[in-house]
């Protein structure tokens, strides 16, 4: 990667992070222009976009950087949170089990993962990723918390199993 191109990507992400999507979406697209199979340009592009609700924009660039690396966590996982996002939570979920197979230890994967097994219904497998996800990480605050949601979504509902018995 070129010094002018690190510096562009460079200037795109701290646009980003001071909330100037749009403008940091030009960068990509110059950086892009540039180097159009840069895998951090197709993924960052991806992010800016999801955060801008371009959910089907974003998974357009992530699938262009699987083409180019399928086994990278980024584009995977991120990949998984736009389809959470679209309420695709059973394609969200392969994409973390793709991400789990390159690395089993990836506690966001696990978290994400954890977060759309909850939205299919499937609390106590929830649960268990959470755990899983805070014993990679112990201050995985998404995990950590909700861990805590889920352990009370499960008692509410034994309370409610109790009564109708």
């Amino acid at each position: 990667m070129s010094e002018e191109l690190d510096k562009i990507l460079s200037q795109a992400y701290d646009l980003c992070e001071d909330g100037n999507f749009l403008d940091a979406l030009k960068l990509y697209d110059l950086a892009l222009k540039q180097e159009p199979k840069n895998i951090n340009a197709l993924i960052d592009k991806g992010m800016t976009l999801q955060n801008l609700g371009r959910i089907k924009q974003a998974i357009k660039f992530y699938d262009k950087a699987l083409f180019i690396d399928p086994k990278n966590l980024n584009a995977l996982v991120n990949k998984g949170a736009s389809l959470h996002t679209s309420e695709k939570y059973k394609d969200a979920i392969k994409c973390y089990d793709l991400a789990l197979k390159v690395d089993k230890k990836c506690a966001m994967a696990l978290a994400y993962k954890g977060l759309s097994l909850g939205e299919l219904g499937n609390l106590a497998d929830a649960l268990n990723h959470f755990k899983k996800a805070l014993s990679i990480d112990h201050d995985y605050d998404l995990a950590s918390i909700s861990k805590e949601m889920v352990k009370e979504l499960l008692k509410a509902v034994q309370k409610q199993k109790s009564k109708t018995q």
